[in-house]
Formats: C-alpha cells, sequence, structure tokens
C-alpha cells in the first residue's frame, strides 16, 4: 500500500514503503539530490537512507540550512577521526560530538599532537572528501559491537556499549576503512562533508573526570559554505584580539593563579573597581525597584541543605567542611538564607511581595576541565534576588523582573534571547506545582510578547525557569539572567502568611538574578567593548599628559579639579615624549587623555583626545568636567 509523503510546499507525494529520503530527493531533481545532506521525517533529523515505513511529513536538508549544521560538523569529526587513524595508526579514538560552535574528538595517542599536525590532518581529510566514500549505517546486536570494537582494540568504545541500556538499538557508521559507533545521522558520503577547518589542540580527560586517562582533544568547525566558514573564521580571531583572559593581563583587571587555585580569581585595583562600580549601580537599581538588600553566611548546616533538597540533588557541585563535628556545606546558592529571613517572623499579605537582593559570593565544583577566564569559575558572585508573593502577584513580578532585564541589557547594548527550560529528570516536587509554575512564566512571556524555545529538561531540579542569553558584538550567545519559578521550597520550609482572612497559605518563591554571575558579565563586557568600557565603567575615565615638565604644576591642577568633581583621573607625568604617552593610554583603552600645555594653562581650559584617537576643540575645564559628568551617569528607564 503506498505511503503519502507531504513535503514543506504542501505537495503530497506517493511512495512505495521503504523508498528512502535520496530516492525521493532524486525524483524531484538531480540538483536537489546533489544538495541535500539529511532529511526530517516527521519532525525528526535522519540519514538520507532512511527507508519510510509510514505516511508523514519530509523536509529535505540542505547544507545551507541551519538544521544542517549538527550534521555536517558531526560528520566532520567522523572524518577527522578517520584521517588521524590513517596518520598516527596507534590512536584510538574515544568520543566526538558537533557542538555549538563546530566539532571535537578525543583521542589517546602514544605521542602528543602538535600544532603542525593539525595541517597534515586537515590534508588527509581533504583526500578523504576527495574519495567520496559512501557513509553506511549498520545496526547491530551488543556481541557484534562488542566484537567488533574489541577486535579493532577500541576500549574506549567498549566501555561505553557496555553501559548502553538492554535493548537500545545500537548503530554504527562506516566509510571506507573506518567505523565509528554513532547514533548519527551523518551525510551521504564524505564528499558532502562542506567546508571545514582544524581550529586548536587541548587536554581532556575522559568522560571529564581526573581520574580517569587524559587524553587529546582536537578541535574544529564545519559550515556548510566556504563563505560560512571564512565568516566564522574571521569572527574567531577577532574573539582572539578580545579575549578577556589576554585583556585582563593587559589591562591589570584580575589573575587567576595556579598558586591559589584553579578558578578562583583574583581581582587587581583597576578590576576590583571595576566591579564596584558595576555592583553599586546594580544596588541603586535594586533599590529603586523596592528591594532590599541582604547578607547570608556562606557555610549553613548540612540539615538546611538536605531539606532543601541539595544535598540529594546538587551536592556533587558542593563543597563540605566540618566544623566541631559537624558537616557544613560551603553555599553554591543564595535562596536558603534568605528563606530564613522571611521565617523569621510571621508574615502577613500586606508584606508581599518581598524583594530580597544579594550579591552573594557562591562556590561551586567545577571540573578542571570545563575552567575558562572568568566566564567558568569556582568561586563567583550572583546578583541574586529570591521575590517571595502570593499567588495572584506572580504575574507582576515577573513582569517586573523581565522589564528589569529589558532595561539592563539596553544599557549596555545586548540583545538577547530568551529559552524556557522545563523539569529535569533529576528533581523535587509534585508534578501539579511543577505545571503551575511552567504555566506562570510561560504566560508572562506570551503577555510580553516575547519568542522564546522550549528547553526541555533543563531547568532548576527544585523549578522551571526563562533563561535570558545576551549576543556579544561578536554574536556569541552568554547565559546571563534567569528567572525560576518555585512553587517546592517555600513548602520545605514551611513558609507561610495570613491572607486577609486569617489563614495561612504557602507564598510563591521566584529565585532571579538579571546580570548572573558578575564574574561572567564582566568577562563578557570586557569581549563586547575589547577592553574599550563606556565612561561611567572605566577604572580610569581620564589621563592628564603635561606637554613639558614646565606644564606639570597646571596638570596637577587639572587633576585636582577632576578628582574633586568624582573623576577618575591619573596624572601621566613621566619623562617621556607625549606621543609614547598617547599611545600608552590608548593601549589601556582611557577613554579621554587631556593634554595641557602653555595654553591651556592660560586660559584654564584642556585639550581632551578619545581613545580612538580623534582631538576635540579645547575646552574649559569646568564644560570638559560638565561633559564627563553626564557620559559618567549610567540612566535606566
Amino acid at each position: 500500500m503506498a505511503l503519502q509523503v507531504t513535503l514543506p510546499d504542501g505537495t503530497v507525494k506517493e511512495v512505495e514503503p521503504g523508498t528512502t529520503p535520496a530516492q525521493i530527493a532524486e525524483g524531484i531533481g538531480r540538483r536537489l539530490a546533489r544538495a541535500a545532506v539529511a532529511a526530517r521525517i516527521d519532525g525528526k533529523l535522519t540519514d538520507l537512507s532512511t527507508p519510510l515505513s509510514s505516511s508523514g511529513t519530509l523536509r529535505l536538508v540542505t547544507a545551507e540550512d541551519p538544521d544542517a549544521l549538527d550534521v555536517l560538523r558531526h560528520s566532520s569529526a567522523h572524518l577527522m577521526a578517520q584521517a588521524v587513524k590513517r596518520l598516527f595508526g596507534a590512536v584510538k579514538v574515544a568520543i566526538g560530538p558537533a557542538t555549538e560552535d563546530g566539532f571535537y574528538y578525543d583521542f589517546d595517542a602514544p605521542q602528543p599532537f602538535r600544532p603542525e599536525d593539525l595541517e597534515a590532518i586537515e590534508q588527509e581529510m581533504g583526500r578523504v572528501v576527495k574519495e567520496d566514500l559512501p557513509v553506511v549505517r549498520r545496526e547491530l546486536s551488543r556481541e557484534e559491537a562488542l566484537d567488533l570494537f574489541a577486535s579493532q582494540g577500541e576500549t574506549y568504545k567498549v566501555e561505553l556499549i557496555r553501559e548502553l541500556p538492554a535493548g537500545e538499538t545500537i548503530t554504527v557508521y562506516s566509510q571506507g576503512e573506518f567505523t565509528d559507533l554513532c547514533r548519527g545521522p551523518h551525510v551521504p558520503s564524505t564528499a558532502r562533508v562542506g567546508a571545514f577547518k582544524l581550529l586548536s589542540l587541548a587536554g581532556a580527560y575522559w568522560r571529564g573526570d581526573e581520574k580517569n586517562a587524559m587524553l587529546q582533544r582536537i578541535y574544529g568547525t564545519a559550515f556548510g559554505s566556504r563563505e560560512a566558514l571564512e565568516r566564522r573564521l574571521h569572527q574567531l580571531e577577532e574573539a582572539k584580539k578580545r579575549d578577556h583572559r589576554k585583556l585582563g593581563r593587559e589591562l591589570e583587571l584580575f589573575s587567576i593563579e595556579d598558586e591559589v587555585g584553579p578558578g578562583l580569581v583574583i581581582w587587581h585595583p583597576k578590576g576590583a573597581l571595576l566591579r564596584t562600580l558595576l555592583e553599586d549601580f546594580e544596588r541603586r537599581e535594586h533599590l529603586r525597584r523596592g528591594y532590599q538588600i541582604v547578607i547570608g553566611p556562606q557555610l549553613l548546616r548540612k540539615e538546611l541543605w538536605e531539606r532543601s533538597g541539595h544535598y540529594d540533588n546538587y551536592r556533587e557541585n558542593m563543597y563540605f567542611t566540618e566544623v566541631e563535628g559537624q558537616t557544613y556545606g560551603i553555599k553554591p546558592m543564595n535562596c536558603l538564607s534568605h528563606m530564613m529571613i522571611y521565617r523569621s517572623k510571621i508574615r502577613s499579605y500586606r508584606d508581599l511581595p518581598m524583594r530580597l537582593f544579594e550579591l552573594g559570593t557562591v562556590y561551586r565544583h567545577e571540573k578542571s576541565g570545563v575552567l575558562h577566564g572568568l566566564t567558568r569559575v569556582r568561586g563567583f558572585t550572583q546578583d541574586d534576588a529570591h521575590i517571595l508573593c502570593t499567588p495572584d502577584q506572580l504575574q507582576d513580578e515577573i513582569a517586573g523582573i523581565l522589564k528589569f532585564v529589558k532595561d539592563v541589557m539596553a544599557l549596555f547594548g545586548f540583545e538577547y534571547e530568551v529559552e524556557l527550560s522545563t523539569r529535569p529528570e533529576k528533581s523535587i516536587g509534585d508534578d501539579a506545582s511543577w505545571e503551575l509554575a511552567t504555566a506562570a512564566l510561560q504566560q508572562a512571556l506570551e503577555n510580553h510578547g516575547l519568542r522564546f524555545d522550549v528547553n526541555e529538561g533543563d531547568g532548576a531540579f527544585y523549578g522551571p525557569k526563562i533563561d535570558v542569553k545576551l549576543k556579544d558584538a561578536l554574536d556569541r550567545r552568554w547565559q546571563c539572567a534567569t528567572i525560576q519559578a518555585d512553587f517546592t521550597l517555600p513548602e520545605r520550609f514551611d513558609l507561610t502568611y495570613v491572607t486577609p482572612e486569617g489563614e495561612k497559605r504557602r507564598p510563591v518563591m521566584l529565585h532571579r538574578v538579571i546580570l548572573g554571575s558578575i564574574e561572567r558579565f564582566i568577562g563578557v563586557l570586557i569581549e563586547h567593548f575589547a577592553g574599550a568600557f563606556p565612561v561611567w565603567l572605566a577604572p580610569v575615565q581620564v589621563v592628564v599628559l603635561p606637554i613639558t615638565d614646565r606644564h606639570i604644576p597646571y596638570a596637577r591642577t587639572v587633576e585636582g579639579v577632576l578628582r574633586s568633581r568624582g573623576v577618575r583621573v591619573e596624572l601621566d607625568d613621566r619623562n617621556a615624549k607625549l606621543g609614547y604617552k598617547i599611545r600608552e593610554a590608548q593601549l589601556q583603552k582611557v577613554p579621554y587623555m587631556v593634554v595641557v600645555g602653555d595654553k591651556e594653562a592660560a586660559d584654564g581650559a584642556v585639550s581632551p583626545r578619545l581613545r580612538t584617537g580623534e582631538e576635540l576643540a579645547m575646552l574649559p575645564l569646568d564644560e570638559f568636567v560638565r561633559r564627563l559628568e553626564e557620559e559618567a551617569s549610567p540612566r535606566l528607564p
């Protein structure tokens, strides 16, 4: 009996059972058949060789389609592994997934790879592409798969197969002499991989566990066209220039020292000032929006973490210590202290909503392999708040947070995207509470006309959440603001309020951050602005540059006036040429350099220069100060 296959344009094709998407593409046209790399059958991404067994929808995916990127990158990882095996025969392969930015593969090799090996591997990948090897999918029994990879000495694959659930379908993909354990899908032949580039080498523990073997990881990226790849490579070059770790050293903002410990940040004077400016801004804005500032302890008894569910669901990310025979947990989150503040006295409906805000420093056990400058650390500070409110107030409170996020992102010039993350497999609370919380967040997003994607299973263990991902100057996404709706912890901690009728009811709790981790946000800011912060955030706003030694007395007068008006100013009175001092200030990304000489001293004026090199007309000192004060006042609606 013929199957009815509906194409995206509404066309319905009748085909025999067992017909593949590749055959349908060929029937539509040879050009489409050559361009297609995968298919979506009833919405599921699959190989072109998958036989159709029932009527449904079909969409052919070409290399230019965004859906194709995962397929192209995963196939590029296999291509790279095949090239590595050809060039370095004694290598064992581990895992090689596609990622958001490209792909990687982990190898157990007897000799370390060198940067110059990447070019040779890339050339061999090109040869495999030219061979146009068919990529063939096969299903194997557990015994067949174990025998296959054991005979090849691929011990990592054997370990993975042994851990697969009983009855799970085991699939392998072969291209020429190379076979890999993989769910797929993949391109139909090696000639369809597209444009690729190998980028870097790194070490990686097997399965991310430092107790396991250290493997060698090769990173790469791939796109459907050479043009798209070139755009990405240009973006990566720009990212290197903006790398916050590099700029952090050059601008003397922060350091991370092995002697202190990985993932633990030391803030230098300029970086500490930048952070203080950001935090002071946050305190002002939270007070303006009706939040109360609180501070909780770093250590809390283990029993509290057990009651909250953190001990059962999050303890692998926590640090514990013993004090006089009692176990304490170093806080990974700030919510427990805030609930204890709420519980400290009887609350009435008149007290709600209660908005508690803390710039709270927390510690989480991150694997060393994922630590990265300021953007992934073990100790960090969150602009954390918890709002306790009645169910009737919930929508207004979520709306207020979304408005707060919108205002702050606009101040920094960030666009952003929104996701709704739902209940994870490991969670606490009953189904009804999760449904209420998820519906409340979804309704708030819809009320605000915000487009959002649903990220299934990525909520916190105690509640669903809205995740805000900002887009920086290089169009990269960064997780920042989060809004979590929680009906569960108020129950566990017996939080109540008294209604107008004198009855006790449970409040709802919203967990939320605006910037998220202050460390991560500063790392993003450094790269977004390439270290050239807006005037209000710049640790040094002005450098005063006397032309010669005889102008130093007036330069000191200018410095004193600026400092008295709250300007962050430095005087460069070194015995060096003016051009050299200007270049130094530009390298330090100082917004303004003011040059003072005879004319400026005579007129009580300054000659400002911007860090871009633009020279401004000479200004009276008071007028220059007013200009600075205007630029140095961040304003939110």
